[in-house]
């Protein structure tokens, strides 16, 4: 949805609604924006009053930098904070990481398309029981990605051991930003706490830097204490925080 206003040459746009219903699990999510020489008339109030509408007052709204103008609306709106999504980055210019030590029969080697699907998808739905989003994916969920241009089998790992999947680390290169992403990082639960994790980062982050890449970066949940602890102790630093609002109908 669009809001225009009176401007010097006729109407011009100020504003821009989006409302994506396709979660067959969450709320309908929605981000909005406003031309920031139109902010302070009403015009945000207006799109999230219309959001809401559209939504039938279900509604998820991200605040992406967590702006204080952003909290307000969102108060306005009746809305409450229920996640913070931190995005942390560190240097991979001369980077110095311990050689990584996997637990005991645990070993490592790159996906191979075709092959490990099934096992994939199988382990990432249990690492990620807790998150509906990244745990329900599906074989065409899988299958999309594999198609973008960024895919790269040799960037993505997986842990194996006694011949099951135990864990994985899936990177992902931002070549136009100089980036190179801790894409999906997953452990599954009976794997957890043993170093597997840290492990996984540690040569996803080589293989990174390997590629020439200067920074690295990731996105956690501020609430996942433990991995917000590994990745610190790795070299990472919050460089941004996104927040995300909910209606409580």
């Amino acid at each position: 949805m669009l809001v225009y206003a009176p401007g010097d040459e006729g109407e011009e746009l100020v504003g821009y609604g989006q409302l994506e219903d396709t979660d067959p699990v969450e709320a309908p999510a929605a981000e909005l924006v406003v031309h920031p020489g139109f902010r302070g008339r009403g015009h945000g109030r207006a799109l999230g009053a219309e959001l809401l509408n559209q939504s039938g007052h279900r509604l998820r709204v991200w605040a992406h930098g967590g702006h204080p103008a952003a909290r307000h609306l969102a108060q306005t709106l009746g809305l409450t904070m229920f996640r913070e999504l931190r995005q942390m980055r560190r240097s991979l210019a001369d980077l110095e990481l311990a050689e990584p030590v996997l637990p005991e029969g645990v070993s490592v080697r790159t996906f191979q398309p075709g092959v490990d699907d099934v096992a994939w998808l199988e382990a990432n739905a249990e690492a990620f029981a807790h998150h509906p989003e990244q745990g329900s994916l599906t074989q065409r969920d899988l299958d999309d990605r594999k198609a973008e241009p960024w895919f790269d089998p040799k960037g993505f790992f997986l842990a194996e051991k006694e011949g099951r999947l135990v864990g994985f680390h899936w990177t992902k290169v931002h070549a136009k930003e100089g980036l190179g992403e801790v894409y999906v990082l997953g452990v599954r639960p009976g794997a957890q706490g043993g170093g597997l994790g840290k492990a996984l980062t540690s040569i996803g982050l080589r293989h990174l830097a390997g590629q020439g890449l200067p920074t690295a970066m990731l996105y956690v949940d501020a609430d996942n204490k433990a991995a917000v602890s590994v990745y610190e102790r790795l070299g990472f630093m919050t460089h941004e925080t996104d927040l995300m609002y909910r209606s409580e109908t």
